[in-house]
C-alpha cells in the first residue's frame, strides 16, 4: 500500500505541468569592465544593438534576458567583443577589428562562458527590462 502511495505520488509529480514563467528580455543591459592593469572597475549601460567602447575594445550588446522575480536570479546576455589594438593595417585601410568574443556571458558565474584578454574582463551585472504595465483588474 505504502509503494502504491509514493509511486501515485510521484506520479503525479512528473505529470504536473511546469510553473515556470518566461524569461524576461531587456532593452539593456549594465556591464562591468575590469582593466586589470590599473584595478579600475566601471559599470556601464548598454542599449541592445549599441557598442560599447571600453580602452580598446568594442563591444556589441545583440540580446539580454533575466529570469522572472519568482525564479532563481540570472542574467543573460549575447555580446560580441573585438580588440581595436589588434587591428592589423593595410594599404587601403584597416583590416576589421578581430573578433575575441562571441557568445553569451552570464551574470551570476563571469567565468563559465569568459572574454579572454590579458588587460580587460567584461561581464553582464543586470539586464535592464521596460516596465511592465500593471493589471488594473488586480486589487
Amino acid at each position: 500500500m505504502r509503494k502504491t502511495i509514493i509511486g501515485a505520488i510521484g506520479l503525479a509529480t512528473l505529470c504536473a505541468p511546469s510553473a515556470m514563467a518566461a524569461n524576461i528580455a531587456g532593452e539593456s543591459v549594465t556591464l562591468r569592465a575590469l582593466d586589470k592593469v590599473t584595478a579600475d572597475t566601471r559599470d556601464f549601460t548598454v542599449k541592445i544593438g549599441d557598442t560599447l567602447n571600453y580602452g580598446t575594445l568594442d563591444i556589441y550588446v545583440a540580446h539580454c534576458e533575466s529570469r522572472p522575480p519568482e525564479e532563481t536570479p540570472e542574467t543573460y546576455a549575447f555580446v560580441q567583443i573585438s580588440d581595436r589594438g589588434l587591428t592589423a593595417k593595410i594599404e587601403d585601410g584597416e583590416e576589421p577589428a578581430p573578433k575575441l568574443f562571441s557568445g553569451w556571458m552570464f551574470g551570476s558565474n563571469p567565468a563559465l562562458s569568459a572574454l579572454d584578454h590579458p588587460v580587460y574582463d567584461i561581464w553582464p551585472l543586470a539586464c535592464n527590462a521596460p516596465p511592465q504595465a500593471e493589471d488594473e483588474d488586480e486589487f
